[in-house]
């Protein structure tokens, strides 16, 4: 099995970074830390890496420093799990899931449903017929097959995922669509002058990032960037769900504001924040935002040298391309749920011990993110970076099987402890999970306090 030091150099040189700077990272641990059959630590600790090491990087091209970029194993799983560590006045996050999300049992396997949002379950309730109970969602579906309920339930605006093996996805259209994609692509959508870095003492400090995001990969990111110094302002709409847990945890170093993109004045002060944005992370639903006038495209054209980041869940080409998805159902779909089943000996679909699609990816949009904008300081342009859960499960199997992992024990709390600290809030006093990729001159944290959506002015502060 390879390391993760060969893992990240793949991952260096799919982003054309200069390997000679792969000498400053130190990844240090002996897998396994999590009970799984994959390689899920080895994905943590080299995605964080990624991102740190490219924010390394900018900071030598901003101020002719070199530094070195540590990441423990152990300290990378922790923080890809950071919405389960979190503590909120010493209390611990209420329960992640609906009352009747999860895996239900259909006539030929199991499918996994998602109803977190509440259109989201409403939409299931009334594909089946059925009252929001478990009970009833169950005896609906028992007259279902499985394909069927999820064409069906997409149709319906529901999210929900049948459950495949590995070998099933693999003949599925929308896995060999994947197959040409590499894991994340930078690719240069516009011309613009090379835009000089500005003045600051962290490596991302006075860039101005858009976050438009929501749940895990893309939060994740949003609040990686702001870990280097970023200025990332959090849009969200007064009228969409969120999951409190996960904004408190991902919130972290970012400003917070409310738009209404369906409404005029909320797409004109949009395109104000664009066109000053020196990124825009967004990780809505396939075709939302450029159906708003927002798309790649029109961003550059708004604000020629913009660095556009998308993520979707199941890739941008093929037959699923515009399919929404989460963490969760990519796993039941492309074969992680029935391969973990199987190496745990359960009759029945099994999850990965983290979010590790939606971590993995988070940083990975940082890393793409980085490496792109270091790449429009030199050479000018505007560009995007394209990355999806998929392509991350994908990678992720890829990287190998581990046997007898599953049987290594969770990890006790008092293991985590140590990678935490005690940080105010707009909500009250935080014991969160501190960042795992270590700089030795730039070190990484969260200037501000996570705050309530819409906190915030929808305007950028000063640069100084």
């Amino acid at each position: 099995m390879r390391t993760s030091q060969d893992v990240l150099r793949d991952l260096w040189t799919l982003a054309q970074g200069d390997l000679d700077a792969l000498d400053a990272v130190t990844l240090t641990g002996t897998p396994p830390i999590l009970p799984s059959s994959f390689a899920v630590d080895m994905a943590a600790q080299v995605t964080i890496a990624a991102a740190g090491l490219a924010a390394a990087e900018i900071w030598r091209a901003r101020s002719g420093q070199s530094q070195r970029v540590s990441v423990a194993l152990e300290h990378a799983v922790v923080e890809c799990r950071s919405e389960r560590y979190l503590r909120l006045n010493g209390n611990p996050p209420p329960p992640a899931w609906d009352a009747i999300a999860g895996v239900y049992k259909v006539r030929d396997g199991f499918v996994r449903l998602h109803t977190n949002f509440k259109h989201h379950r409403d939409n299931v309730c009334r594909v089946l017929d059925c009252k929001p109970e478990r009970d009833e969602v169950q005896a609906a579906l028992n007259h279902w097959e499985g394909e069927a309920f999820e064409t069906a339930a997409y149709a319906g605006g529901c999210v929900v995922s049948y459950m495949r093996s590995h070998e099933q996805w693999s003949k599925h259209p929308q896995a060999h669509a994947l197959e040409g994609l590499p894991l994340l692509t930078i690719e240069k959508i516009g011309e613009a002058a090379p835009r000089p870095w500005p003045h600051g003492d962290r490596p991302l400090e006075g860039l101005r990032v858009l976050d438009l995001s929501r749940v895990i990969a893309g939060p994740v990111a949003g609040r990686t960037l702001a870990a280097h110094g970023a200025d990332v302002l959090l849009i969200s709409g007064p009228e969409l769900p969120a999951i409190p847990w996960l904004t408190i945890d991902t919130g972290r170093g970012k400003l917070s504001a409310f738009l209404d993109l369906k409404s005029g004045p909320g797409r004109a002060a949009l395109h104000l924040l664009l066109a000053e944005a020196d990124i825009i992370s967004q990780g809505y639903r396939p075709g939302a935002l450029s159906a708003l006038g927002f798309s790649p495209e029109d961003a550059a054209a708004i604000n020629p040298g913009i660095v556009y980041v998308s993520l979707c869940a199941y890739g941008h080409q093929g037959p699923w391309a515009g399919r929404r998805g989460f963490d969760s159902l990519v796993q039941t779909s492309t074969g992680f749920n029935h391969a973990e089943g199987q190496a745990a000996g359960v009759d029945g679909p099994k999850e990965l011990p983290s979010q590790m699609l939606d971590h993995a990816t988070g940083y990975l949009m940082a890393f793409g993110a980085m490496m792109a904008k270091a790449r429009q300081a030199r050479e000018g342009g505007s560009w995007h970076v394209r990355v999806s859960l998929a392509q991350t499960g994908r990678w992720l199997w890829n990287l190998g099987r581990i046997e007898g992992a599953m049987r290594r024990p969770e990890l006790p709390l008092d293991a985590v402890k140590p990678y935490t600290l005690a940080v105010p809030s707009g909500f009250g006093e935080l014991q969160a999970v501190r960042h795992a990729a270590i700089l030795s001159k730039t070190p990484a944290f969260w200037a501000r306090p996570a705050m309530p959506l819409g906190s915030h002015q929808a305007q950028w502060p000063p640069r100084h």
